[in-house]
């Protein structure tokens, strides 16, 4: 009776198992996928807190067993159907004496074969069961040691001395962390636990992240979440916020997508002074924050007095591709600007760009997933004939075994 009120209450679910995925966050990494192509161009992939294996199982199926899902499952099937309106129609050779078609048929089935170039390693504090092509750690990614473990598992036969530096001899394509803390329900203490969570992520990240590459990791938005916008747009081109259409509405979650990895001159990462800590993430905000040019202010100037009144909001600084389309907005709390008056006049503006400023950026939002899949908020009728099925991969140690254990020990003493 719960299994298929679960069934009709969350489609995902049901679709996972289903489809075969360990866990309905499957779909969030494909909808993600769709929007932003992650997948292009990538061979070596680090998967961070990847229990119970979801994230990890779509990369076997995608980059090693060469699966079509979603956006690209639809154009191959209409490249299947076009193939197959042109073999009705006259056959072209080619120069070597097959058809055109026979040989775009022979392109696909190449192109199918498993990989033998992939690399993927996912870690997590919690065992994972074995995936094809897969290399699994048992880890924690908030500690130094994971490190020298994870490049290891990545170049197993590494440059000694690139080794010592901690840094990867062939750096990774991508970096994917869909871990959460344990919520509390106290909105405030969970997102900065999350945060902390992500920072480690990055620290680890930047760490064997190859210059170019990707990194997507799970956040709770809140109120200062600006802010964490735009210390990641320290090292990524472009950060976008996105909310796959099998998140549920209700939650806070979004997915940040950080694209081509850019670290800022003379930055070398190091676990021994992590961000996050100290002062080295701001002094790096205030750096990348005089390189950009100031394009407009959302400001008033008074023609009397020449002072410029700024709105208790802010005063923002723009960044943009060209005179049309504003592709970036930066933010920055004008209270600690100067004398704290919120009032800019044309030489303190001019004199103080560099000052203590609270360095805030609004990040593009993006919601993911075609409007004609299921809504995760949304209950479904379930067919007469349908029959619950168990998850695909139950978890292997879950951190209540042991309460289950126990209690199980009590019913039988009581008995």
């Amino acid at each position: 009776m719960g299994k298929s009120s679960k069934d009709k209450r969350d489609a995902y679910y049901r679709l996972a198992k289903e489809q075969g995925w360990r866990a309905r966050s499957a779909f969030k990494l494909l909808q993600l996928d769709e929007e932003f192509n992650l997948f292009a161009n990538v061979s070596r992939v680090v998967d961070l807190c990847a229990a119970p294996g979801s994230w990890s199982q779509v990369l076997s199926r995608v980059l090693i067993k060469n699966e079509q899902f979603g956006l690209k499952s639809w154009q191959d099937g209409e490249a299947h159907l076009r193939r197959s309106m042109l073999s009705v129609l006259p056959a072209s050779t080619t120069p070597g004496g097959t058809s055109a078609v026979e040989a775009a048929i022979a392109a696909q089935h190449a192109a199918s074969r498993p990989r033998d170039d992939v690399k993927i390693v996912a870690i997590d504090l919690q065992p994972i069961s074995p995936l094809a092509g897969i290399i699994t750690l048992q880890a924690d990614i908030t500690h130094p040691a994971t490190v020298p473990l994870l490049l290891a598992a990545l170049d197993p036969g590494r440059d000694a001395q690139r080794a010592a530096e901690g840094k990867a001899s062939h750096p990774v394509d991508l970096v994917l962390s869909d871990g959460a803390p344990d919520v509390t329900g106290l909105h405030d203490l969970d997102i900065y636990v999350q945060s902390q969570l992500l920072f480690a992520a990055l620290n680890l990240a930047l760490c064997v992240l190859k210059p170019g590459g990707k990194f997507v990791a799970k956040i709770f938005r809140g109120r200062n979440v600006d802010v964490l916008y735009a210390q990641l747009k320290i090292f990524f081109e472009k950060v976008v916020v996105a909310k796959p259409r099998s998140s549920r509405a209700s939650s806070m979650e979004a997915f940040i997508v950080c694209v081509n990895f850019r670290p800022p001159t003379g930055f070398h990462a190091s676990l021994e002074e992590p961000l996050g800590v100290g002062e080295r993430l701001d002094k790096m905000v205030k750096e990348r924050e005089l390189q950009l040019p100031v394009v407009a202010r959302a400001a008033m100037q008074n023609p009397q007095t020449g002072a410029w009144d700024c709105t208790p909001a802010s005063v923002m600084r723009v960044n943009a591709l060209d005179s049309s389309s504003i592709t970036e907005l930066e933010v920055y709390d004008e209270t600690k600007d100067g004398d704290g008056s919120g009032n800019y006049n044309n030489s303190s503006n001019n004199n103080n760009q560099g000052s203590d400023r609270s360095a805030r950026w609004i990040a593009p939002f993006v919601a993911c997933g075609d409007l004609s899949a299921f809504d995760s908020d949304a209950s479904y009728l379930l067919p007469e004939d349908h029959v619950s099925l168990d998850p695909v991969q139950p978890p292997i140690a879950p951190p209540y075994k042991r309460a289950v254990e126990l209690r199980a020990t009590q019913s039988k003493a009581v008995r």
